[in-house]
């Protein structure tokens, strides 16, 4: 009895172990890293969580493997499937998008702060009786500057801030807002990535955003932090992203990614970090923004307004406009707030070869508080018009 006992034990502890063991790719890697904490991670996951653990560990940072804890990559696994299956929208999000844009603690190469729980309660809260995802992104879109307390501001400390930063200072870069908006989307099982330029085709600065995939639409649309009054896919950037190159690492827009690719994405931060892995999306901008290009004979004015404070800065500030053709008004608009990405622009498009007078009217009629006279040339594709507020 006692030899079958343990002959029976023999047979049965190989099935018990392949069970448990890790898929190849992972095991190399843990090899590779000699990690304690990855193979802790891997063994205390519960086996329904298992395959987001193992995409997680298998396409994480190297840097990320070296340093995370158990605990952390525990719990980060375990939030996202609580949310996954508690939010209405959950069951609809396919896996291989729950896994890549979902399941991640981080997008860049931001802090890796613990944000999930924290998170999970402020945004579930304001999603509330969402039934839809695109009914709680709205929500969350709309109160996220509000709750976190953070605007953006250049006088942040780094553009790639991790989100508890940026809302211990109140100020962020585009890039550290497009942080923020990811972690909280993801929080409740809404898909989210950044995407971005390193430089625009045809002005200085680079830009980064968000894209969320919507079970109603099955297909990436993008947002921002500060979201355009139209809606999903609608915004200031798509006249520029519409000039991207694709393939080009300066000019192309990348979205974001978790699972490994060919490309990297392009922080302009840190030009020599390939570490995040993206795909090329500069295509879809192209299509999107087909109709925002300057046609032929068409100059494109980019207007905005600042005061010169006492310390020599110079503070934007959002006052209508009219572009005039002396008595005649032919165009109006509202230059961007001091809270607006330092290349998004008051842009209105007029013919080349007239001369124009672009006015901050005042309260006599006779007496604007700023004017400046152009006249486009048939080079000018763009000019770019700062008027002073005295």
């Amino acid at each position: 009895m006692r030899f079958s006992l343990l002959a029976l034990c023999l047979l049965t502890a190989p099935l018990v172990a392949a069970d448990a063991s890790m898929p190849p790719a992972l095991a190399a890697r843990v090899e590779k890293m000699a990690s304690a904490e990855l193979k802790k991670a891997w063994e205390q996951c519960p086996a329904d969580q298992r395959p987001g653990m193992e995409f997680l560990l298998t396409h994480m940072p190297e840097k990320d493997a070296a340093s995370l804890k158990a605990d952390f990559l525990l719990e980060n696994v375990k939030l996202a499937y609580q949310a996954r299956n508690e939010m209405p929208w959950g069951k609809d999000i396919p896996e291989e998008i729950f896994f890549n844009d979902v399941l991640p603690y981080a997008v860049l190469d931001e802090t890796r702060d613990n944000w999930r729980a924290d998170f999970y309660q402020r945004f579930k809260k304001i999603a509330g009786d969402a039934t839809t995802a695109s009914q709680a992104l709205e929500r969350i879109n709309a109160a996220i500057a509000k709750e976190v307390g953070v605007e953006y501001n250049t006088k942040r400390r780094a553009p790639n801030q991790g989100p508890y930063e940026s809302m211990k200072l109140k100020m962020a870069s585009c890039t550290g807002l497009s942080i923020l908006l990811a972690d909280a989307l993801r929080s409740v099982g809404i898909p989210c990535r950044i995407a971005g330029t390193a430089m625009w085709t045809t002005k200085e600065g680079n830009h980064n955003w968000n894209e969320v995939w919507l079970p109603e639409h099955k297909r990436w649309l993008f947002t921002e932090y500060y979201p355009d009054k139209k809606g999903l896919d609608h915004g200031w950037l798509i006249a520029d992203a519409a000039r991207g190159i694709p393939g080009s690492l300066a000019h192309g827009v990348y979205a974001t990614s978790w699972q490994k690719t060919k490309q990297h994405f392009p922080m302009v931060w840190n030009m020599r970090d390939t570490s995040v892995p993206a795909v090329d999306v500069t295509q879809r901008y192209i299509e999107l923004g087909a109709k925002t290009m300057v046609k032929p004979g068409e100059c494109e004015l980019r207007i905005d307004a600042f005061f010169t404070q006492p310390d020599g800065s110079k503070k934007r500030e959002a006052v209508d406009i009219e572009v005039r053709q002396f008595d005649v008004v032919v165009a109006k608009g509202k230059t961007p707030a001091p809270t607006a990405d330092m290349n998004e622009f008051l842009s209105i498009r007029v013919p080349r070869g007239m001369r124009y007078q672009v006015v901050i009217p005042g309260e006599d009629p006779n007496r604007p508080r700023a004017l400046e006279s152009i006249a486009p040339q048939k080079k000018d594709e763009f000019l770019r018009i700062k008027l002073e507020l005295k």
